[in-house]
C-alpha cells in the first residue's frame, strides 16, 4: 500500500509525472490530480484528474530516477551502469563503495542489487541532493557520505569511481577491496582512462577497459533505422584484485 510522502510515477496515454503522495493538488494540462488520494492506493491502481483523464499509479524503478530525479550534473547512463554491474558481478551479498555520487543515480541502481552501498561525494551540496533522491527511492541500505573517498575505511567487494581519477584513488581503492574484489572506474576522456589503466595495471591481476556503444532503433512510417544520436559516453576500466 502506498504511504504518504512516497514518490510515485503517474503514467497516462502520452504523459508521465513524478509526484509525491500527500496533501495538495498537482496541476497538469490534463487536469488536477488529488495527491492525497494516492495514499492508500496500490501500484497499478488508477487515479483520474478532475477532467476524468486516467493515470496509472506506479512505484518508480531506478530507470525512472534516471529520468526524473533532481540532478546536480550529468549522471552515468544506464548502459554504463549496467556494464559496471555485469563486469563486476555485483550481487546481493556485496558491500559496495561508490565515489563521485553526483545525483545518486548509480548508487540507486547499485542499492537495488547489493547488500549495502556507501557512496562518497566531496561536494556537500551534491551530497544533499543525492541523499534526498536515495531517500525517495526508499533504499535503507545506501549511505551518503559527504567526504573524499580517500578518507574511506573498511572492506568492500566492489569499489566504483566516477570522478577525476588520480593514482591515489586507484591505490586507495586497492587497499579497500577484499581479495577477488573489483574496481571499476568510469572516465569520459581517454586521458583520465590512461591514468586509471596505468595506476591499476601494477596493482591488480586482471585489468580491462570497455567502451559500451549504444544506438536506439528509430521506427517511423518511412522505415526503421538506427538513431543518429552520439553513442559514446565514457570508458569503463574494470580491475580485479
Amino acid at each position: 500500500m502506498i504511504e504518504t510522502g512516497e514518490r510515485l510515477l503517474l503514467v497516462g496515454e502520452d504523459r508521465e509525472y513524478f509526484v509525491t503522495a500527500g496533501e495538495g493538488q498537482f496541476s497538469t494540462d490534463r487536469g488536477m490530480i488529488d495527491l492525497g488520494a494516492l495514499a492508500g492506493m496500490n501500484p497499478g491502481d488508477e487515479v483520474r484528474t478532475h477532467l476524468n483523464v486516467p493515470f496509472t499509479v506506479l512505484r518508480p524503478r531506478p530507470t525512472d530516477f534516471f529520468v526524473h530525479a533532481k540532478r546536480s550534473g550529468a549522471p552515468m547512463l544506464p548502459k554504463d551502469i549496467g556494464t559496471v554491474i555485469a563486469y563486476t558481478g555485483m550481487n546481493r551479498e556485496d558491500r559496495v563503495l561508490d565515489a563521485g555520487t553526483g545525483s545518486g543515480v548509480a548508487a540507486i541502481y547499485f542499492g537495488n542489487i547489493a547488500r549495502e552501498v556507501k557512496t562518497y561525494e566531496v561536494r556537500p551540496e551534491f551530497a544533499r541532493i543525492a541523499e534526498k533522491n536515495i531517500r525517495n527511492a526508499r533504499l535503507e541500505n545506501v549511505e551518503v557520505v559527504a567526504a573524499d573517498m580517500l578518507e574511506a575505511t573498511g572492506e568492500f567487494d566492489v569499489v566504483h569511481l566516477d570522478l577525476t581519477i588520480t593514482p591515489a584513488h586507484v591505490e586507495h581503492a586497492f587497499s579497500l577491496l577484499s581479495p577477488g574484489g573489483y574496481l571499476s572506474c568510469y572516465t569520459p576522456f581517454l586521458e583520465h582512462t590512461f591514468v586509471a589503466l596505468d595506476a591499476a595495471t601494477p596493482l591488480f591481476r586482471d585489468v580491462h577497459c570497455y567502451e559500451c556503444m549504444e544506438r536506439e532503433l528509430t521506427r517511423s512510417a518511412r522505415g526503421t533505422r538506427p538513431s543518429t544520436r552520439v553513442a559514446h559516453s565514457g570508458y569503463i576500466t574494470v580491475a580485479r584484485k
